[in-house]
């Protein structure tokens, strides 16, 4: 070998060695796509990668309850080669994942490792098959809601006399019409009313905040017991206002958001702090990053945690406080909103 043709085979060996040493050294890039922002799962999940020890670039995008940003979004992930998108919301994952439906169809994410998270009804808006057989090879993700009929039952506890539930809907968020619908099959297995009310869109395609209080009225004029928040990040969103308008027509409101009734004045609520539903997201990760599993080997991770947090202040406005039996193993807050 000449020293020529020596130097070329050096400079060539030296080469696939730094290209091997930052392969090795790249971290895994997660991708989170959330619908208002880092919040609490967002933070929930950070924290728990960096206690297990998960040496990793994180990206975080913000869609703004914009949908239309979600495609790009999903380009942008597959343009950097991301190693798993991280979904928050159904509206995010259906609208980068699509569902069973799309599993073909290359608008959607069927090839890069998605874990979603904070999605109401994975099976009923179609992202997954089951909860322990997702159906695609892809995705995972977790589960925090408390089973209805746990919710319908302590309403009872509280309120022996309970026979209307009222609920707003919007149609733009898939979630808020499925559960419209589950609840209302729940109806007809439990024995009570459900007077379900549209939130109309406007010319926009998205509903009015200054709707929420007419809407909530209506509910008054139709006698229900207790209003049910369901599931929509509209009502989240604009949660000062309808909790607000329910209190004032004497209606008090069952929240599956702690921070409804924390930081604003629904009754109470039984629900799985976000911040740990962000933590159990953390996990799923970790077994496709760390432990190499396939997503759709992961059953959807079930949260078995759940608060039961009663807003004092707004009892005592209703008059309508807990019973004893609750009292002793809720947590008890006051109002930090008149």
């Amino acid at each position: 070998m000449t020293r020529k043709s020596t130097k070329i085979f050096a400079l060539f060996a030296a080469s696939l060695f730094y290209a091997s040493a930052s392969l090795a050294d790249d971290k895994p890039l997660v991708f989170g796509i959330f619908w208002k922002g880092c919040e609490e799962a967002c933070r929930g999940f950070q924290d728990y990668a960096k206690e297990a020890g998960m040496d990793m670039e994180f990206v975080i995008r913000d869609a703004a309850q914009d949908k239309s940003k979600l495609g790009p979004f999903l380009a942008e992930a597959r343009a950097m080669e991301a190693d798993l998108i991280l979904t928050w919301g159904t509206s995010v994952t259906v609208g980068v994942a699509g569902t069973l439906n799309d599993l073909k169809n290359p608008q959607f994410n069927n090839d890069i490792p998605q874990v979603f998270t904070v999605v109401a009804d994975p099976v009923g808006a179609g992202v997954v098959a089951s909860l322990d057989q997702t159906g695609r090879a892809n995705i995972t993700g977790t589960f925090n809601r408390v089973p209805e009929a746990v919710n319908i039952n302590t309403i009872r506890s509280y309120n022996p006399g309970f026979r209307r539930l009222g609920i707003l809907y919007n149609a733009n968020e898939a979630n808020s019409v499925l559960k419209r619908d589950e609840l209302a099959q729940l109806s007809q297995d439990m024995g009570f009313e459900l007077v379900a009310i549209e939130v109309e869109l406007g010319h926009d395609g998205k509903p009015s905040p200054k709707d929420i209080p007419g809407k909530v009225a209506e509910l008054k004029e139709q006698q229900v017991d207790f209003i049910y928040l369901g599931s929509s990040s509209f009502l989240d969103s604009n949660r000062d206002i309808f909790t607000r308008a329910a209190v004032e027509n004497g209606i008090p409101v069952l929240s599956p958001y702690e921070r409804l009734v924390r930081d604003s004045r629904a009754l109470f609520s039984i629900a799985a702090s976000y911040y740990d539903v962000g933590r159990l997201a953390g996990e799923q990760a970790r077994k496709i990053l760390v432990d190499g599993l396939v997503p759709g080997d992961i059953p959807v991770a079930r949260m078995t945690k759940f608060a039961y947090v009663v807003n004092m202040d707004v009892a005592r406005e209703l008059n309508l406080f807990p019973p004893v039996e609750i009292l002793q193993f809720a947590e008890t807050v006051q109002s930090s909103v008149r």
